[in-house]
């Protein structure tokens, strides 16, 4: 049995260190000194020093963190769902065709700043051993990584940043005669954003302002750059089991179609799915850019699909025509053109679209700097005014058309408006395409937000015509978000308490009793002040009656027959919302141990039909 020896200190008000010298005479061993500025830990031909700029080392071992969302993985990592860990051994790198090499150069040394911008932005461990890795010191790194780097790369006690467990773990893998030695840093400032965070998130979801403001106010009192905010702010989120299980599917499809090469409607249908599903769940965008731009899916579209590209080529390749004197400048057509192209861009996750108009701004800049006409980066900029606003406006609808609980402010809809009038001066019927026409016709918009997005296509237009006032509007809007939320509420009690303690809920005598013990129950927690609406709480009743008829008559055939068309009809004439019933369908898929795939083949009609 291993002793262990614990010391714990500061190098500054910024890094916290654990160390743990672990073996079986421990309490036998000297493992560290400190002079001046500089502590050093080391074992018979290994070293690792920390001073106030960061570590120095030499001999064997490297380091290991739990990999942050969005951190560059290999593949292979990437693809392995139990991996959770990054792994680092000193004077090891990549070949070419994916292996490792190992090298007897093993010195180095890393500021803290780099430490936790590559690694973990909290938690970081290094680590060397003596005693079971005989040879040089490329012999020893090799037999580390074949004895250790399975354990490393997925125990769960290096994200728990539990010491005593992952020693333990090791030394189950090593000789009696060993000795290990594990430092841990912590980036205190880094850990008490994360924490605050991480209770904000779990508390709210959507955070509110107030709560935003003094979280960012914490970030500037600690100084924490905004990417480092940014990257913990989106491995907390990633983390909710909500949104992992999302992103992760989002992945798995992701990686699926980089190994083949290739991406079908139907794989695309299924990606377009989840990112809708994200905006309701309020999950960033960032993490599905960040796996777009790691497994490349743009290179995985059909060439035939892209003529929007080819067309925004030209067009943004016309502009340069100046230094030519030839009149090329960007008419409404065009920028219709190139709107539409943004939208069909956006819909398939293509970001060749913006690769495009960095290319473009960067020739303009070079050519300005070379003595160009400044019209260049005038017509350019103009271009990109209306990609804001079109940005701006898209994700102002598509919150209000997916998300739950959201609420427009006046502002918000005076930027609506002003962009309104600014894509009706290009085109009067531009507006309604890029805006209105696609959301209504998706698939998963529920029935609360249908009647969000059409009240506010029609607010917007008595708006214009002065038959509306943008308070009155506002006012609406907020209505029917609470008319939604109060429904959801009612769903929910009525769900619990049939499943508890009413067995039966048919009869009208059946639905009042019911109505009025909720009715209590809510206002003796200040959730409901008024008698809950008959006709809502019908709504209420209809929606579960139509859910158990699905989920125990239905569903069960949809899914021995593969019967695509009877989930499309249910689907149209049943008045649940997509997003509701797939989350139905995939409970009933994991209780009854049935294969997802089976699931996504029931719903590829619907990639059939995109």
């Amino acid at each position: 049995m291993h002793q262990e020896i614990l010391l714990h200190g500061h190098v500054d008000d910024t890094i916290e260190y654990f160390a743990t010298a672990a073996a079986k005479d421990a309490f036998q061993r000297c493992f560290y000194e400190f002079s001046g500025e500089r502590l050093r830990f080391f074992s018979p031909g290994n070293e690792l020093v920390l001073d106030k700029e960061g570590i120095h080392h030499h001999g064997n071992g490297g380091s290991f963190c739990e990999y942050m969302f969005g951190v560059e993985q290999p593949l292979a990592d990437l693809a392995k769902m139990d991996v959770s860990n990054r792994l680092v051994l000193y004077g090891a790198t990549y070949k070419e065709d994916g292996s490792l090499a190992f090298s007897d150069r093993t010195e180095g040394s890393k500021p803290y700043e780099r430490i936790f911008f590559e690694g973990n932005a909290v938690y970081n461990y290094f680590f060397f051993l003596t005693g079971s890795f005989p040879g040089s010191l490329r012999e020893q790194q090799e037999g580390i990584l074949r004895q250790l780097g399975k354990l490393l790369k997925r125990s769960a006690g290096v994200g728990r940043g539990e010491d005593t467990r992952l020693s333990e773990e090791i030394f189950g893998l090593l000789g009696h005669k060993s000795s290990l030695y594990l430092i841990k840093l912590i980036h205190k400032k880094h850990r008490r954003y994360h924490e605050t965070f991480r209770h904000l998130y779990k508390t709210y979801k959507a955070i509110p302002d107030q709560e935003y403001e003094r979280l960012q106010s914490l970030a500037d009192e600690l100084g924490i750059d905004r990417y480092q905010q940014e990257r913990m702010r989106i491995d907390i989120m990633y983390r909710h089991p909500e949104n992992r299980r999302i992103v992760d599917e989002y992945k798995n499809i992701l990686i699926d179609c980089h190994r083949k090469g290739t991406i079908n409607k139907q794989e695309n249908a299924r990606l377009t799915r989840l990112k809708t599903l994200s905006v309701r769940n309020k999950i960033p965008a960032a993490l599905f850019y960040t796996l777009d731009d790691m497994l490349r899916v743009d290179k995985l579209v059909d060439q035939g699909e892209q003529d929007y590209l080819a067309e925004t080529r030209q067009i943004l390749d016309g502009i340069f025509l100046h230094e030519h004197q030839i009149d090329s400048s960007v008419n409404r057509e065009d920028l219709a053109k190139l709107l539409h192209a943004k939208m069909q861009a956006s819909d398939n996750r293509d970001h060749n679209f913006e690769q495009i108009l960095l290319e473009t701004g960067k020739a303009c800049d070079e050519k300005i700097r070379d003595g160009a006409d400044i019209r260049l980066l005038e017509s350019f900029s103009y271009i990109v005014t209306y990609f804001d606003r079109f940005d701006n406006t898209a994700a102002s609808i598509s919150r209000l058309a997916f998300m739950e609980n959201i609420r427009l402010s006046e502002e918000a809809v005076r930027s609506l408006l002003g962009n309104k009038k600014e894509f009706d001066d290009l085109d009067p019927a531009l507006f309604a395409e890029l805006f209105f026409e696609g959301v209504l016709k998706n698939p998963y918009l529920g029935r609360f937000g249908s009647k969000k997005v059409q009240y506010l296509r029609e607010g917007l237009k008595q708006l214009e015509q002065g038959r509306q006032t943008i308070q009155g509007l506002v006012s609406e809007l907020n209505l029917i978000t609470d008319q939604e939320n109060l429904y959801r509420l009612l769903l929910g009690h009525a769900k619990e308490h049939i499943r508890h303690y009413y067995s039966r809920y048919n009869s009208k005598a059946e639905q009042e009793e019911l109505r009025a013990e909720i009715s209590r129950e809510l206002k003796e927690k200040e959730a409901l002040q008024e008698e809950i609406p008959a006709d809502l709480f019908r709504e209420v009743i209809v929606h579960i009656k139509t859910e158990a008829m699905y989920l125990h008559n239905l569903l069960p055939r949809i899914v021995a027959d593969k019967d695509m068309a009877l989930r499309e009809d249910f689907l149209k004439n049943s008045g649940l919302d997509r997003f509701y019933l797939e989350e139905m369908e995939r409970e009933y898929f994991e209780l009854n141990s049935l294969p997802l795939e089976d699931l996504y083949q029931i719903r590829k009609g619907l990639g059939e039909a995109d």
